[in-house]
């Protein structure tokens, strides 16, 4: 591995045990009877430890979304044209996206980030420009992307991390823009766990049956054509991933090895998360799900994971969206931790010991 990058397998620290089993000992005083805010319980258990601290707060939440172009969509594998990457950086920055929307619900910053946009830079001072490509290349018959291009993606979400680290993040939330990454996820996947492209591949944007059969074309014969040269796991990155995809991966464990909590999104995200967590298996401690994406290879990323995700409303947007929406139910379960009464601060009897 070149020294450029060997700081993505430095040691993780584990969330504080103590301050888990002391949590889970304060649950065990709130006037209720045990378990019986199910989940909810558990993710105020989890906060505290991956926070230090018994009562864990959640007011500082960033929201990095990384954009990035993907030169597969040449191979008509998506039902929206590549423009629409840079069109929605700017529908991002402007308040007009879901996660827009939902980031504001939830008053949490958004940083909107372009890694390999292919299209002139936006003229928004809202957008970060760390741009690496201009969008990479097509892996049905290249490497998407130069090893130099992989290191600087990874280095560039940990560059946006250690932003958020100054401001004293509580929760990093990463989202994801373009078109033709639910390719380039499906095929890392599908490279990675040694499963079927038909089992990973699914509808992305918007195909029809017989878009995904030639999704899934596209994807097994790249996957076949590359074999012999993607054996490591940065090998693979490089040859099928966007450089949004891996600055992703950089950003996760950035974010585990500074003890910061991560709620991972969807589809394209979970990826990344599994990724982050073969280079650094500690990071893996580190990320909270946030739902069920729609999209049908999910479920197997998340076994993988083995992850189980707080909502399912059958969405598959991407942006960071799903994870937007997980907030209100971490927030609901800490402000319920933090604030209900005990049973002695209520004068309230607690359950019969036998």
């Amino acid at each position: 591995m070149k020294q450029q990058i060997e700081w993505i397998q430095q040691v993780v620290s584990k969330p504080d045990q103590k301050i888990v089993e002391a949590a889970r000992a304060y649950q065990l005083q709130l006037t209720k009877p045990p378990g019986a805010l199910g989940r909810l319980e558990e993710i105020a258990i989890t906060l505290a430890g991956m926070q230090g601290t018994i009562h864990p707060e959640l007011d500082n939440i960033h929201i990095a979304i990384f954009a990035g172009d993907h030169g597969i969509t040449e191979e008509k594998v998506s039902a929206f044209p590549q423009a629409v990457t840079a069109q929605m950086v700017e529908n991002f920055v402007h308040g007009g996206a879901a996660i827009s929307v939902l980031a504001k619900e939830v008053n949490a910053r958004l940083m909107v980030v372009d890694v390999g946009v292919n299209a002139p830079a936006s003229s928004s001072a809202k957008v970060i420009v760390k741009r690496i490509v201009d969008g990479t290349a097509n892996f049905a018959h290249h490497p998407a992307m130069s090893f130099e291009a992989l290191e600087k993606a990874l280095a560039a979400g940990r560059e946006i991390v250690q932003q958020s680290i100054d401001d004293n993040i509580q929760l990093f939330i990463g989202g994801e823009m373009g078109i033709g990454n639910t390719t380039s996820a499906s095929a890392l996947a599908a490279s990675l766990l040694d499963m079927s492209v038909e089992q990973l591949v699914g509808p992305g944007t918007g195909l029809d049956i017989k878009g995904v059969d030639h999704k899934r074309f596209v994807i097994e014969k790249a996957l076949h054509f590359h074999k012999k040269e993607t054996v490591t796991i940065l090998d693979k990155l490089r040859y099928f991933a966007g450089v949004e995809i891996v600055a992703l991966v950089g950003a996760y464990i950035y974010c585990a090895q500074n003890q910061i909590p991560v709620l991972v999104d969807g589809f394209i995200t979970s990826v990344a998360a599994l990724y982050a967590q073969v280079l650094n298996k500690g990071s893996r401690d580190w990320f909270v799900f946030s739902h069920q994406s729609k999209e049908p290879g999910h479920t197997h990323i998340l076994d993988s994971l083995n992850a189980h995700p707080l909502i399912d409303l059958n969405m598959r947007l991407g942006e960071g969206s799903g994870a937007a929406v997980a907030v209100s139910i971490i927030k609901h379960a800490l402000a319920l931790h933090n604030n209900m009464a005990t049973f002695a601060q209520a004068g309230v009897a607690e359950k019969e010991k036998k």
